[in-house]
C-alpha cells in the first residue's frame, strides 16, 4: 500500500502562503494610508489653486470692464478656508492631513483694498463688483 502525503503538503503550502500574505499586508497598509493622504493633499492644493484662479479671473474681468461691472463665481471647496484678497494677489492657507499648512498664492492686479472672505465647506458664490461712482471694487460671498 502506498501512502499519499500530498494533502498535508498542500495544507502546509496554503498555511505558509496565508502567513506571508498577512505579513505583507501588515507592512504595506500603513505605507498605503500615508501615500493616500499625501495624494489627497496634493489634489486639494491643486483644486484650491484652481478655485483661486477662478476668483482672480473674475477680478481681472471686473477690473478690465470698469465701473458698473459685476461677476459671480461659484466654487466648491472641500474644507472651510479664509481667502485673503489684496491689491496684487489672492491667497489662503490650506490645512493638510499632516496638520501642516500650505500657503497658496495667485497673482491678480486690481484696485481691491486688502480684505478677507471666508468660504464654507461646499458650494460658495462669490460676487466681485465695481459699483458706479466708487473708486474701489468690492468682493463678498
Amino acid at each position: 500500500m502506498v501512502k499519499d502525503n500530498s494533502g498535508q503538503v498542500s495544507l502546509e503550502y496554503l498555511l505558509i502562503f496565508a502567513i506571508s500574505l498577512i505579513v505583507l499586508i501588515v507592512f504595506t497598509m500603513p505605507l498605503l494610508n500615508q501615500s493616500m493622504k499625501t495624494t489627497m493633499d496634493v489634489s486639494d492644493s491643486l483644486k484650491m489653486k484652481s478655485d483661486l484662479s477662478k476668483i482672480a479671473s473674475a477680478i481681472r474681468i471686473v477690473y478690465g470692464e470698469g465701473q458698473g461691472s459685476k461677476q459671480t463665481v461659484n466654487i466648491n471647496v472641500v474644507q472651510p478656508v479664509k481667502v485673503n484678497v489684496g491689491g496684487e494677489y489672492i491667497s489662503c492657507n490650506l490645512n493638510l492631513n499632516d496638520r501642516s499648512n500650505k500657503y497658496i498664492k495667485v497673482h491678480c492686479k486690481s484696485n481691491l483694498k486688502f480684505s478677507s472672505i471666508t468660504l464654507k465647506k461646499g458650494m460658495n458664490s462669490i460676487v466681485v463688483e465695481w459699483p458706479v461712482g466708487k473708486e474701489e471694487m468690492i468682493i463678498n460671498t
